[in-house]
């Protein structure tokens, strides 16, 4: 099917009764259709967070330009067009046009959850529901569901007491649904079940079916496939996010407005935001020689995908107490450090006094330092913000889907996929910020946050060192942390997310001469 096919075809499933009562914008036709952001990404051939830019402002170029135009217009048209017929003629009944009871229920057009959430579409013929199999009203993402979790009923295998359903229900379910029993929703929070939304192959077969092709194309060369998988990490990961985002709860609003602080001051420039990157040295160590582990923290920009990231556009506030519902960036006054002698600032190195712009997981940090368990500083002055509401787990199935590739290719050797999926989440960071490189998204308080997550986390284990009785040496960008001592009873060695292998070893100290190097990772 061509490209003009598959718009064609899409236009000729939206139903008479969509009409247009307003002047012909992107969105209004897209939802006077009933036609999911996803509908309208297959048909164009791209993601879901693309049409939500384009229905932002922001737009196509090109054919993808020529095509949507298309689409647009062939909306408007079908919607005059069924306008029109509405009038009835002398043939037809009259009773086809009689005006509904008064009591008759109201079919509102699909909404978006919370005015943030995925695609609902309400369903004129109910569809088994992904989740327990009972007949739903509406679809979430192109997923048949309840929207309250309350409506969900874990599925028996015994025969049903009360009406069967409508044949055109039961005409719907999967054969496969009937001999297998569905998951309750206390084991859906358990292992591989908690991807309930996925389709059958999974986000993680992308990863599995794109190093194979890429294999398959280059005849087995690993080198050439490896480059060839590197290139295409930007859309891949694109695609990945879209993937893991269905059936989510929150819809990723791609291209909102942004602050002044957060655009860059030249076109070589940076922002107003500082991500508090470690760059810390020990300077001073004890008499004699000592030997020195330079330990290399597995994943970090993998594991700091985990933080709170504002769902929405930023909104601006001065003068309030940190609200740990939501998340942006602080203008704050950070509190002195006392500390640098044997742990390095928390806002990093910097030299210049007075007010900053932080993060959501520096501002974290400094109240978590400054609490009761700790006591280590006093808490910062909090003087204006940008924030959203927040999740800590917009990105979860996404990182989730990496790790389990990246655990996966470690566990067999494979460094191909190991690499591929190592330029997906780097890339992915480093280019959702202002870049050529990544259309399809435009959040630089998100980079900014998720660098910021990164080195707090290393922040972190330099705590978790000293309270352990090591000697804390350097700390360094996202990855890097020396130490003195046996290191092996704080932290567990291999090459898991979780777990920190050796990068270096080395003497410090008088007479220092010794230096062995072992091969890491990095970031």
């Amino acid at each position: 099917m061509s490209d003009f096919e598959a718009i064609d075809s899409l236009l000729a499933a939206v139903g008479p009764e969509a009409e247009l009562s307003t002047p012909a914008v992107r969105q209004e036709l897209r939802e006077r259709a009933r036609l999911s952001k996803a509908q309208v990404a297959r048909a164009l051939g791209v993601s879901p967070s693309t049409v939500a830019a384009w229905e932002s402002g922001r737009d196509p170029v090109g054919e993808t330009r020529t095509k949507y135009a298309y689409l647009l217009d062939g909306l408007a048209a079908k919607f005059a067009a069924d306008t029109a017929s509405v009038t009835p003629s002398a043939a037809e009944p009259a009773v086809a046009h009689a005006p509904a009871p008064a009591d008759a229920p109201v079919v509102p057009p699909a909404p978006e959850e919370g005015g943030e959430g995925d695609e609902v579409e309400v369903l004129a013929t109910p569809e088994p529901c992904v989740l327990c199999g009972h007949p739903a009203g509406t679809r979430v993402a192109g997923f048949a569901q309840h929207l309250d979790p309350a409506d969900c009923q874990p599925a028996t295998t015994e025969a049903p007491t009360a009406a069967p359903a409508p044949a055109a229900v039961q005409a719907t379910k999967p054969s496969s649904r009937t001999s297998r029993p569905v998951m309750r929703p206390s084991e859906r929070s358990k292992g591989p079940a908690r991807r309930a939304f996925q389709e059958p192959s999974g986000p993680g077969d992308l990863i599995g079916q794109a190093v194979t092709a890429a294999l398959a194309e280059h005849h087995g060369d690993v080198e050439a496939a490896t480059a060839t998988l590197l290139k295409r990490a930007i859309p891949d990961a694109m695609r990945l996010l879209d993937e893991t985002r269905k059936g989510a709860r929150y819809d990723v609003i791609a291209h909102p407005w942004i602050p002044d602080i957060l655009k860059k001051q030249t076109s070589r420039g940076a922002d107003q935001i500082w991500e508090a990157r470690p760059k810390w040295t020990r300077y001073e160590l004890p008499p004699g020689v000592q030997e020195v582990t330079a330990l290399d923290i597995n994943g970090a920009y993998l594991s700091a995908l985990k933080t709170h990231l504002p769902l929405g556009q930023l909104e601006h506030s001065a003068g309030l107490p940190h609200d740990r519902r939501r998340a942006g960036v602080h203008l704050i006054t950070p509190p002195e450090w006392e500390h640098e002698a044997v742990l390095p600032n928390p806002i990093g190195n910097r030299d210049e006094p007075g007010p900053l712009w932080v993060t959501e997981p520096t501002l974290r940090l400094l109240l978590r330092l400054s609490g009761p368990k700790y006591g280590l500083c006093a808490p910062p002055e909090i003087h204006e913000s940008y924030t959203s509401g927040a999740t800590e787990n917009l990105l979860e199935k996404f990182r989730i889907a990496l790790k389990d590739a990246r655990d996966t290719a470690i566990a067999e050797g494979d460094e191909v996929t190991l690499e591929y999926v190592k330029a997906m989440y780097s890339k992915f960071v480093s280019t959702m910020g202002e870049s050529n490189f990544n259309r399809e998204l435009y959040r630089p308080d998100w980079m900014h946050i998720i660098r910021s997550q990164a080195f707090s986390n290393l922040w972190l284990k330099a705590l978790k060192a000293h309270d352990e009785g090591l000697m804390v040496v350097r700390a360094m960008g996202t990855d890097e942390l020396h130490v003195i001592g046996d290191w092996r009873r704080v932290f567990p060695e291999g090459r898991g997310v979780t777990e920190v292998k050796v990068k270096d070893i080395y003497t410090a100290g008088t007479d220092s001469t010794e230096h062995t190097e072992t091969e890491g990772e990095g970031e």
